[in-house]
C-alpha cells in the first residue's frame, strides 16, 4: 500500500493553523528524536564560498522553467498543479538514472509535459483533465514516462529461456504515479471540477477574498485548507474541498513517537510554484475582473522538505545525528568526511563530464517514521539558518535570505555540483509524498 494513505489517527491541524503546525510539530519531533542543529556549521555554511558564489544562480531554481506556450493562464495553472501533485519518486533515483539517465524530478516533469503535448497533438482528449486523470492506465503512464513495467528472469526449467513478468522498482513507481492521478481525478470528477487547476484557482480566489477582508494579500492558510468563513467562523465546506483535506496525495502527515507531524511538502511546493510562475504577471491586477491568477506571498513559507534537503544538511554538518535516539539513523547516515571541500567554490567540471557522471548506489534506506524525523529536522534547521542569516554582519544580501530561496539553493545545489551529486540521499520508497 502506498504511504499516501494517512493513518486515520493523524488529526488535521486546526483551521488557520496549518503553517504553524508544520513548524511546531517539526520542532517537537526533532527534539524528541535527539537530533540537534549545529550553529557553528550554519555559520560556516552561510559565509562559505560554495554558498555565496552560487546563491544568485541557484536560489530561485525549483525546476519550473517550462518550454511551453499555454492557451490560457488556467491551462498553465492546471499543469503546475498536476506537476506538484505527482512530484514524487525520490526513492527511485538510482533505478531511474540506471534506466533513463535522469532522476525523479526530471522523469516526473517529462511525464506531465508529455501529457500536455500529447493532449495538444493527438485525439486522446485532454490528458490533464479530471476525467483523464481518473481513467489513465498504468500502461499509459509507463509509455509516457518511457519506463518498463516488466523485469526478466531465467526460466525455472528451460535453460537459456528468459521470462518477462510485471514487477521491478520502476513498475512500482509507475503504479504510485498512476494511483495518485486516478485517485485525484476521481475526487475532482465527484466534486464537479473539470481539472485540478480549476480547483486550485477557486482556492486562490477564496484566499484572495479572505486576505482582502483582512487588509492583506492572498491568505496562504485559506489556500492550503480551502475553507470558507461565515460571520467570522471558520467552516469546512460540505464539498470537502480543501487542498490538503480533499486530496490524500497532499496529506503529508503522520503519527511519529506518539504525536502528529506535518510536512505538506507538495502543497507548499505548489503554492511557491504558483508564485514563481505568475507573480510577474499578477502585479496590481484584480483577478476578479481580468481572470488573472491570484498569487500568494510565499517568502515566509516553511521549506518543502523531501529527502534532498535533510541529506545535504547532514553532509554539511548542520543537522547533527550524533545524539539521535534512533540507532538506525545514527548508524547509517553521517556527515561528509570532506566538508571543507564541499564549502569551497564549485570545482570546474565540464558539462560533458557532468553528463557522464554515474549516480552511485542508494543512500540509507529508512522507514517512514525515520524519514519524517529527518524531514522535520530539515524544516527547523532551515528556519535556524535563515534566522542566523538575518543577524549576519557585513553581508546585506544574507539578511534578506528567505526560506524558499534557501530551499531552492539546497535542492538545485544537490544537482549542480558533481561532488554534491555523489553525496548519499536517504531512500524511502512506496510513498506519494516526495
Amino acid at each position: 500500500m502506498s504511504s499516501s494513505t494517512v493513518d486515520p489517527a493523524t488529526p488535521f491541524p486546526p483551521a488557520g493553523g496549518y503553517i504553524k503546525a508544520i513548524r511546531t510539530s517539526s520542532r517537537a519531533l526533532r527534539a524528541t528524536a535527539g537530533v540537534t542543529i549545529s550553529h557553528e556549521s550554519i555559520r560556516q555554511f552561510l559565509y562559505s564560498p560554495a554558498f555565496s558564489s552560487t546563491f544568485n544562480k541557484l536560489s530561485h531554481s525549483h525546476g519550473l522553467a517550462l518550454p511551453l506556450n499555454f492557451p490560457s493562464q488556467l491551462s498553465e495553472l492546471n499543469l503546475i498543479s498536476v506537476l506538484a501533485l505527482v512530484n514524487l519518486g525520490s526513492g527511485y533515483r538510482v533505478p531511474l538514472h540506471a534506466h533513463a539517465d535522469r532522476g525523479a524530478w526530471d522523469s516526473i516533469r517529462a511525464l506531465v509535459l508529455s501529457m500536455y503535448i500529447t493532449s495538444s497533438a493527438e485525439d486522446d482528449g485532454d490528458l490533464l483533465s479530471a476525467r483523464a486523470l481518473q481513467d489513465i492506465s498504468i500502461d499509459k503512464v509507463a509509455d509516457l514516462m518511457q519506463l518498463p513495467t516488466h523485469t526478466e528472469r531465467p526460466h525455472e526449467s528451460i535453460p537459456g529461456v528468459v521470462v518477462g513478468e510485471r514487477g521491478g522498482p520502476l513498475y512500482d513507481l509507475v503504479k504510485i504515479v498512476t494511483s495518485t492521478l486516478n485517485e485525484t481525478g476521481s475526487i475532482l470528477v465527484s466534486q464537479g471540477y473539470p481539472d485540478l487547476g480549476s480547483f486550485v484557482l477557486e482556492a486562490l480566489r477564496e484566499g484572495e477574498r479572505v486576505g482582502k477582508r483582512r487588509g492583506g494579500g492572498v491568505d496562504t492558510e485559506v489556500v492550503l485548507e480551502k475553507v470558507r468563513i461565515n460571520h467570522g467562523i471558520w467552516c469546512r465546506p460540505y464539498r470537502g474541498s480543501q487542498i490538503v483535506l480533499a486530496f490524500p496525495a497532499f496529506q503529508d502527515m503522520a503519527i511519529v513517537h506518539g504525536k502528529p507531524v506535518y510536512i505538506f511538502k507538495k502543497a507548499l511546493f505548489l503554492l511557491h510554484g504558483i508564485a514563481l510562475r505568475f507573480s510577474s504577471r499578477a502585479a496590481a491586477k484584480d483577478s476578479g475582473s481580468d481572470g488573472s491568477i491570484p498569487v500568494p506571498d510565499t517568502s515566509s513559507l516553511p521549506v518543502f522538505s523531501d529527502n534532498v534537503l535533510p541529506s545535504i544538511l547532514i553532509h554539511l554538518g548542520i543537522i547533527d545525528l550524533s545524539q539521535c535516539t534512533s540507532p538506525r539513523i545514527t548508524g547509517q547516515f553521517k556527515r561528509a568526511d570532506h566538508l571543507d571541500a564541499l564549502l569551497q567554490p564549485q570545482p570546474t567540471v565540464s558539462a560533458g563530464m557532468m553528463k557522464m557522471q554515474k549516480i552511485r548506489g542508494d543512500g540509507p534506506v529508512l522507514t517512514e517514521a525515520e524519514a519524517y524525523i529527518l524531514r522535520a529536522s530539515a524544516i527547523e534547521a532551515c528556519e535556524v539558518i535563515v534566522e542566523e542569516a538575518r543577524n549576519a554582519t557585513g553581508c546585506g544580501w544574507l539578511r534578506k535570505l528567505t526560506l524558499p530561496e534557501l530551499d531552492g539553493w539546497l535542492w538545485a545545489g544537490a544537482k549542480d555540483r558533481a561532488d554534491y551529486r555523489e553525496l548519499g540521499r536517504f531512500v524511502l520508497r512506496d510513498t506519494a509524498y516526495f
